[in-house]
Order: C-alpha cells, then structure tokens, then sequence
C-alpha cells in the first residue's frame, strides 16, 4: 500500500525556502518534444521555451493590442503585454510559494495570449463570428497554432517546437471567459499544477488591472463600489493601515490589496486541497479529476460579485460597446476585403492558401495584426481613414 503523506510533510514541502521542486511538481527531465533536439548545455527546457516566446514576433505585436482600453491613448493603460508580463509575475510568485517549476509557470504565462486578436475580446468575436463554418476562432487555440505553426523561425520544422509541457497548457486553459479545447491532449487528464496556476494569475491579474484602469479612465467611481465586499474589505483595510493617507492613495493601495488577497488565498487554498486530496507526485495531480489550485469556498462570491461589477461596468460601458461596434466594422470590412482580393495578402500568407484554405489564412493574418496596424490596413484597402 502506497504511504500517505503526513500534513507535516506536506507542510513543510510547502514551506521550502530552499527552492527544491515539490514532489508534484514538473521535473525538467520530463520535458519531451515533437522534433528531437540536441539538449542546451545550461538553459533548461523550460528556459528555452521561455526565449524563444520571448523572441517571437507574435509576443513583440502583444504591445500594441488592446487588453480592454485602447492602448497608447494614455500613457497608464494596460496592454496586452504588460498584462501578460502581470501574469507572469503573479504566478511566478504562487509557484514559488508551492514548490512549483517556475521555468514551466513563466514560458506557459508569457505564452498564454500569444493569439489574441486584436481589439481584445470583441475582435476575437467577430473573428470567431466570420470563421463561422470555417472551423471558428478561439484565441488559446490560435495561440497553440501560433507557436506550433505560424511562427517558423527554424529551417528544421514549423513553430518553435515547445515542450509538450508548455504546449498541454496552453491547449488546456481555462479562466472564466476561457474554455479549453485540448485537441491532441487528453480532456480527461488535468495539466499540470503550473498551468494551473497560470490560470488563476490570469484571472487575478486582469481583475485587479482592469479596476485600477477603470478608474483612471473615469468610468468607476469609488462611490460605485460601496456594495463590493472585496472591494470593501481592501478600502476599510487600507484606510486603517494608512489614516492620514489622501483618498486618491488610499484607493490605489486598495487596489492593489485585490490582488494580493486573491494570491494569498490561492496559496492557502491550494494548499489545503493538496492536503486534502492527499496528493504526493504529479500524477496524483493529473488524476485528480477537478483543479487543485483553487481559491477558497470564501473567497469566490465576492471575487465573482466583483468580476460580474466589471462586465456591466467596464466591458460594457457605452464608450466600450461603441468602440467595439466600430471596430468590428472594421475588422469585417478588412476581412471581406482579402477573401474578395487574395492577392493583398503578404505573399508569405498567400503561399498557404492552398493547403489552409483562404478564410483560415485570411484568420490568421488579421488575428496577428496589432490594433494599429489594422486600422493603417483598412485605410489601406478601403480609402477611408479610420
């Protein structure tokens, strides 16, 4: 019969300030690869992964794509890359604190939105809505197809030929507006811890970021969070802390005490399960059945009470909604405009015509372009400024 852990044991793994991995965490030596390649002598293969998206061009355009406020008309919203680079940062942190392999949680969370469209999630629904009958747009699948095929930085293969590890995550994501299409991996088996983790730093990350842009935008007021309970608990918490502070300070340090709860309970949280569920390698994470890293029972009504404040608030705002409206005019007309005259394509998309077919590659280019190199693309086609 197979030993259980004692909670000591698991405690004090838990506790390692020594930076050894957890027993359910992934070990570099079980990083395997679709196309064979000789081993770096000092980059694990996790910290290859890492470089090469970090070196693709497809994380460079994430700097000029919308995370929900239009990028660069202020000089404080957030991007699609600095939201990335925030989640890679938060969950690098939770992974640390688990024992987890953090080469993994960073090159899986600097790649995790590699296929976001621009203009946010209203480009990736109307992308999704054009490809209808064509297989549909998702943006974690296009960030699978992104670094398995669209880039080709090698003369050996296309793609950056990721680990399986990094890739499974990718394929498996799953946050609130994300749902997994696992494709070639098993739905049934759970990735890794490290994904995970991803997922939630994602939702952590875009919560936080999004209110605290929100305001300055000027489309939240603090008197528009009385009823919050996190938000409540975060502003009472920080007034305490700080009681000569200005509100202006006071609201920032309330913000960012969102995030930092919403971490701390991850790693209480997710510690607890691992004890609960008795888990010693990381097959018993794969075989769990459910997510072992979670938020608490306590913590997911206000987080979502929160996150639904959001939707109305912010992603539906009317400046929001109108914005969205016309750029997926945009994006519309720009499509239509290459199905109709393939050969405005760039002659390295329109090579793939035959073997892709022309709506899928007519999808890929579009999704790829940053917000303002499709404006400059649909003046360009269409003879009007946007």
């Amino acid at each position: 019969m197979t030993r259980q852990p004692s909670e000591d044991f698991l405690m004090h793994v838990l506790r390692n300030n020594q930076g050894m991995p957890a027993p359910w965490a992934v070990d570099d030596r079980q990083a395997t690869r679709r196309f064979q390649e000789p081993e770096h002598p000092y980059r694990s293969p996790f910290q290859r992964d890492r470089d090469r998206i970090v070196h693709s061009s497809a994380f460079r355009r994430l700097d000029f794509k919308t995370q929900v406020f239009v990028p660069h008309e202020h000089d404080h919203f957030r991007t699609r890359l600095t939201h990335t680079l925030e989640v890679s940062q938060i969950a690098r942190t939770l992974g640390r604190t688990l024992g987890l392999n953090e080469d993994l949680i960073e090159a899986v969370a600097l790649a995790h939105d590699l296929g976001h469209s621009p203009f946010g999630h209203a480009g990736e629904g109307v992308l999704n809505e054009l490809m209808a009958g064509h297989g549909g747009f998702e943006h974690n699948r296009q960030s699978l197809r992104v670094v398995d095929y669209l880039e080709h930085p090698y003369p050996d293969f296309r793609g950056l030929n990721l680990t399986q590890q990094v890739r499974e995550c990718l394929a498996k994501h799953r946050s609130r507006y994300d749902t997994p299409d696992c494709g070639e991996f098993d739905a049934s088996v759970m990735p890794p811890l490290e994904g995970q983790i991803v997922d939630l730093a994602d939702e952590i990350a875009y919560t936080s970021a999004d209110l605290d842009d929100a305001f300055g935008a000027g489309w939240v007021e603090l008197e528009d969070l009385k009823n919050l309970q996190l938000w409540q608990g975060c502003w009472e918490s920080a007034r305490s802390r700080w009681p000569g502070a200005s509100a202006a300070h006071i609201q920032i340090r309330a913000t960012k005490d969102i995030l930092s709860r919403l971490a701390d309970d991850v790693v209480v949280a997710t510690r607890d399960e691992l004890i609960r569920s008795k888990v010693q390698s990381l097959d018993d994470v794969r075989r769990a059945g459910r997510p072992l890293a979670i938020f608490s029972p306590q913590m997911i009504s206000p987080f979502r009470q929160l996150q639904d404040f959001l939707t109305q608030r912010v992603y539906l705002h009317p400046a929001n909604r109108e914005h969205c409206r016309q750029i997926q005019q945009i994006m519309r007309e720009l499509f239509a405009a290459y199905v109709r005259s393939p050969n405005l394509l760039p002659d390295r998309y329109a090579l793939r015509i035959s073997s892709d077919g022309l709506a899928r590659v007519v999808c890929d280019y579009i999704a790829g372009m940053t917000d303002r190199f499709c404006h400059q693309q649909h003046e360009a086609v269409t003879g009007r400024r946007d």
